[in-house]
C-alpha cells in the first residue's frame, strides 16, 4: 500500500476527527417542533431570507404573514429557480441535499419535501450527526424564551450529544423589563444595585446553570459596547456575572459586533454588523485574570486585533467564523491568522446552526478549508526541516475541533 502524502494525511484526519460544536441555536429532541429540521427550515434561514430580498417583489409584512411553506416557494424560486444559487447560503442547503443523496437538479420542491416527511425524527437526528461527524453540539439555551423555559423546569431525559449554554442577553441588555420577570419566578430583585438584589441575580444564574448542566454563559453585544461602564450592563456583569462564572466554574462567553434590527421590516434577517471597540474586551481579560473569556467578533476589522489580545490574555479563547463571517473567503482568512498568531490554541469554527440540517454543510465546507490552512502551515514546517508526523495531526485537529475547548473550560 501507498505511503499517504502529508497532504492527503492531514485531508484524512481533518475530514474523518469527530467535532465537539461549542455554539449552535439547536436543541434537545426532547423540544420537538423547536428543534428545526427539513426543507422548508432550510430555506426560510435568515442567510437565505435576507438574500432572496434583493429579487423578491412583495412587501415584507406580505411575506411574513405568509406561512413557512409560502415563504419557502419564493424563496426556492428566487434563489434557485430565477437565479443560479451560487452563494455560500445556497450552496450549503444543495450541500445537504448532495450529502444525504438528493440530486436536487432531478427534484423539485414538493418532491424534496416528500423524502423529508418520510423521515421520522429519531433516526434523521443520528444520520445528521452521523453525516456530519459530531459529537456533540451546545445549544444556546434562554431562561427568558417563553417556549423553551417550561420544559426545563419540568424536566425530561437529556440527550447526552445536546449540552447547554446559559444565554443571558435579557438580563444584561433590558435589566428594566427583566427584573419583573426575575420577580415574578420568585426572585427578591429590586430596581436598586443593593447587595440582596445582586445575591438573588447570582441565585437565578447559579439555579440555571445547575438546571440545564451549562457549559458556560453567554450574551450577544453590540458594536458599542464598553468595559468598564457605569450602566445596567456593566454593573450586572462586574457584581453578578462574573462573580458567578467564577464560583460556578464558567467562562464568559461575548459574541461581538452585531446590530440590531438595521432593517426591521426583515426581523432577524435585517441584523447588521458593526466594529465593535474591543478596548472593552482587553478590559475585561486585564481586570479579571481570574475569568475565563470566550470570544468570536462578527466584523472583519476585528479580527486581528482579537487574535493579538489572545496573545496577551491566555484567559482569552477565540472561536468560530461567526454569521457574515462564515463564508470560505473569510473563514480562510480568519483561520490562517490566528495558526500563525495563536498555534493551536482556539477553536477554529462553529455552526451557528439553527436547522439541524444544517451541521452538514457548514463543517463539510468549513472542514475542507481548515485543512487547507493546516496543509500549508504543516508544509512550512517540513520545509524548515520539521518532520511531521500523524499522531502529532492528530493530537492538533482534536485539540482544534473541540479538545482545545474543553482544555479551556477546565483550566
Amino acid at each position: 500500500m501507498a505511503r499517504l502524502t502529508l497532504a492527503e494525511t492531514v485531508d484524512s484526519v481533518v475530514m474523518n476527527t469527530p467535532i465537539h460544536d461549542i455554539h449552535t441555536h439547536l436543541y434537545d429532541p426532547a423540544f420537538g417542533s423547536l428543534l428545526l429540521w427539513g426543507i422548508d427550515d432550510l430555506l426560510v434561514y435568515h442567510y437565505l431570507v435576507s438574500e432572496a430580498f434583493r429579487h423578491l417583489d412583495i412587501p415584507a409584512d406580505h411575506f411574513w404573514a405568509a406561512d413557512k411553506s409560502q415563504q419557502a416557494e419564493w424563496i426556492w424560486d428566487a434563489l434557485f429557480v430565477r437565479h443560479s444559487p451560487v452563494s455560500e447560503a445556497c450552496n450549503g442547503v444543495l450541500t445537504v441535499l448532495h450529502r444525504l443523496g438528493i440530486e436536487p437538479r432531478r427534484h423539485d420542491l414538493p418532491a424534496l419535501r416528500a423524502w423529508f416527511a418520510r423521515q421520522q425524527p429519531g433516526p434523521y437526528i443520528d444520520q445528521v450527526l452521523t453525516t456530519a461527524g459530531i459529537a456533540s453540539v451546545c445549544m444556546t439555551n434562554s431562561p427568558f424564551d417563553d417556549e423553551e423555559r417550561p420544559l426545563w423546569e419540568k424536566g425530561f431525559d437529556r440527550d447526552p450529544r445536546f449540552r447547554a449554554a446559559l444565554r443571558i442577553d435579557p438580563l444584561l441588555m433590558d435589566w428594566p423589563r427583566s427584573l419583573p420577570r426575575l420577580r415574578s419566578w420568585g426572585y427578591d430583585v429590586s430596581p436598586d444595585r443593593s447587595p440582596r438584589t445582586v445575591s438573588e441575580i447570582r441565585r437565578f444564574l447559579g439555579d440555571w446553570t445547575r438546571r440545564i448542566g451549562s457549559r458556560y454563559c453567554m450574551v450577544s453585544l453590540p458594536p458599542d459596547f464598553a468595559y468598564p461602564t457605569d450602566t445596567d450592563t456593566g454593573w450586572l456583569i462586574d457584581q453578578a456575572v462574573l462573580p458567578h462564572c467564577r464560583e460556578h466554574g464558567q467562562a464568559f462567553a461575548l459574541m461581538l459586533g452585531v446590530k440590531r434590527a438595521v432593517n426591521p421590516a426583515l426581523r432577524m434577517a435585517g441584523d447588521g454588523v458593526g466594529r465593535s471597540n474591543l478596548d472593552a474586551l482587553q478590559n475585561l481579560c486585564a481586570a479579571n485574570p481570574d475569568n475565563r473569556f470566550l470570544v468570536t467578533v462578527l466584523s472583519r476589522e476585528n479580527q486581528h486585533e482579537t487574535v493579538i489580545l489572545a496573545r496577551k490574555f491566555r484567559n482569552l479563547h477565540p472561536f468560530g467564523c461567526w454569521w457574515f463571517t462564515n463564508t470560505p473567503q473569510l473563514i480562510s482568512e480568519i483561520t490562517t491568522l490566528r495558526l500563525e498568531l495563536l498555534g493551536t490554541s482556539f477553536t477554529p469554527q462553529h455552526s451557528d446552526a439553527r436547522v439541524l440540517d444544517q451541521l452538514i454543510y457548514k463543517w463539510d465546507h468549513s472542514r475542507r478549508i481548515i485543512a487547507r490552512c493546516l496543509n500549508e502551515r504543516y508544509a512550512r514546517l517540513e520545509s524548515s526541516g520539521w518532520t511531521v508526523n500523524r499522531n502529532e495531526i492528530v493530537r492538533d485537529v482534536t485539540e482544534l475541533f473541540g479538545g482545545g475547548f474543553e482544555s479551556f473550560l477546565n483550566s
